[in-house]
């Protein structure tokens, strides 16, 4: 099978329910700043991060190909066919978890940081922003048009972006610069 099939060569794109849509859909700018999230962990992960901060980018990474795969999908016809395409309670569970743990080995905000740092941390940084991008363009489409769950873990991921980010500098021995 080619990687190419030229049926985009239009402008157009299909959904999962067959539907040809615009490239500039607000439903394809949602998904596409999902994938464009995931290419920021996966940068982020080849920056050298911890292995267990590498291991929770590898799941989340997964994770948002499953919220990819949904907001591709306006009909829902995926989910009886997929079951992994789901982001559920549990997974915005454990990312509170995590960020609760994360943080208990952080100093304490008392100002605004300035994002940078090192090179993990800087990338986190930059993910954490195209995931609060993401979070608009999906509420974006409007009430109805994804299941909520959706929106509370990509704003719960950004979040734990963040958190992620102070603790890659940390270990790396820089300082956060205060604003």
């Amino acid at each position: 099978m080619k990687i190419y099939t030229k049926t985009g060569d239009t402008g157009e794109t299909s959904l999962f329910d067959k539907t040809r849509v615009s490239k500039a859909d607000a439903r394809v700018d949602a998904y596409g700043d999902v994938d464009e999230l995931n290419a920021c962990l996966g940068a982020a992960r080849a920056a050298r991060l911890d292995a267990d901060l590498t291991g929770v980018l590898e799941q989340i990474q997964c994770e948002l190909f499953a919220i990819g795969a949904r907001l591709a999908d306006p009909s829902s016809r995926i989910a009886p066919r997929v079951e992994k395409a789901s982001v559920t309670e549990d997974e915005v569970k454990q990312l509170e978890q995590l960020i609760d743990r994360l943080e208990a080995d952080l100093p304490p905000l008392r100002k605004f940081i300035l994002p940078g740092g090192s090179s993990a941390g800087a990338l986190l940084h930059l993910a954490r922003t195209v995931c609060r991008r993401a979070e608009r363009r999906v509420v974006a489409l409007g009430a109805g048009a994804v299941d909520p769950i959706v929106i509370v873990y990509l704003n719960r991921l950004s979040d734990l972006l963040f958190v992620m980010a102070r603790v890659a500098n940390q270990r790396a021995g820089t300082t956060e610069v205060e604003w």
